[in-house]
């Protein structure tokens, strides 16, 4: 990306970001907070049957928002978390020093910016709950060396990154996780449906947050 984001007020008053070359939003322009805890918390985090220690992969760092909730998570539930993002594209302190997700979700602004300054590339104790390793890395062309519970899988829309959510790709998804593992993401379309399920997922269509009809929940058949 080339030029900065524009900071855009969603609909339950937390921020997103507009790329204004790609036509994109990080979030749901109906409640980023809202989407991102229906969509990766209650029907991804909550849905792994208690599992502890609990091991995560993200596609998509982003804001750094589904990070933000889920240590919060861990912490109210008193669950280890492992938790590992991949981005291409940081944000800049110019921009992640905006959003106000700390304000609405009563958390102290300090932990949301320490998990933006943390070190790239290496693995952080970020709490006796909390582990986190922040990945700068091409998604395209990374190479998973664990396995893990769940996949939340927030890249920018097939529209926009088709590439992204190509079967090669989610092949490699459907390997990394452990079986009974799961992967849940914000679209619905039929070709995802279609090619999660030639990936050997079993699919299936849930609802989706305020503005979405229907979300994919998808799960690793297994143990």
């Amino acid at each position: 990306m080339t030029t900065k984001p524009i900071l855009i007020e969603t609909g339950d008053h937390s921020h997103t970001l507009f790329i204004p070359e790609m036509d994109e939003y990080y979030h749901s322009r109906f409640g980023a907070i809202k989407e991102s805890l229906h969509i990766f918390i209650r029907n991804g985090y909550e849905k792994t049957n208690k599992k502890d220690p609990l091991h995560i992969f993200e596609v998509g760092f982003g804001t750094g928002l589904n990070a933000l909730i889920t240590f919060m998570k861990a912490l109210q539930d008193n669950r280890k978390i492992f938790y590992s993002g991949i981005e291409l594209y940081p944000l800049e302190p110019s921009v992640y020093t905006q959003l106000n997700y700390p304000k609405i979700l009563h958390v102290d602004p300090s932990i949301f910016l320490k998990i933006h300054e943390l070190s790239w590339d290496r693995e952080h104790r970020f709490s006796n709950n909390f582990t986190i390793s922040k990945i700068h890395a091409d998604f395209l062309h990374y190479r998973f060396t664990r396995k893990y519970d769940l996949v939340y899988f927030d890249a920018f829309g097939p529209d926009k990154q088709p590439e992204m959510w190509e079967e090669s790709r989610l092949k490699t998804i459907f390997e990394a996780l452990l079986p009974g593992g799961i992967f849940i993401t914000y679209s619905a379309k039929g070709s995802l449906r279609r090619t999660l399920i030639k990936t050997g997922f079993r699919v299936k269509r849930i609802p989706g947050p305020p503005g979405k009809r229907e979300i994919i929940f998808a799960i690793k058949p297994g143990k």
